[in-house]
C-alpha cells in the first residue's frame, strides 16, 4: 500500500468511525478507536454489501459501506453488552 493509500484509508476508517458513533451511540470513540470501528466496519459493510449485491465505488462509496458497517458492529457489540 502506498503512503498516500495508506493515509486516505485511515481517513475514510476514522470517518466512518466517527459517523457510526454518532449514529449509533451519539458520540465518537477518539481517533484510535475511529479508526478500528471504521476499518472493521469497511471489511463488514463490504461483506454485507457483496451479500446483496450493491456496489458502492469511489470515495464516497468507500465512506458509506465502511459507515454502515461500521453502525453494525457497533449495533451488534450493543446487543452483545446488553445480554
Amino acid at each position: 500500500m502506498e503512503g498516500m493509500s495508506l493515509i486516505l484509508f485511515l481517513l475514510i476508517g476514522a470517518i466512518a468511525g466517527w459517523l457510526a458513533g454518532n449514529l449509533m451511540k451519539g458520540g465518537g470513540f477518539g481517533l484510535i478507536g475511529n479508526i478500528v470501528v471504521g476499518i472493521i466496519g469497511a471489511f463488514i459493510g463490504g461483506f454485507l454489501f457483496g451479500l446483496l449485491g450493491i456496489s458502492a465505488g469511489g470515495i464516497i462509496g468507500s465512506l458509506i459501506t465502511a459507515t454502515v458497517g461500521a453502525a453494525v458492529l457497533l449495533w451488534i457489540v450493543g446487543m452483545i453488552k446488553k445480554a
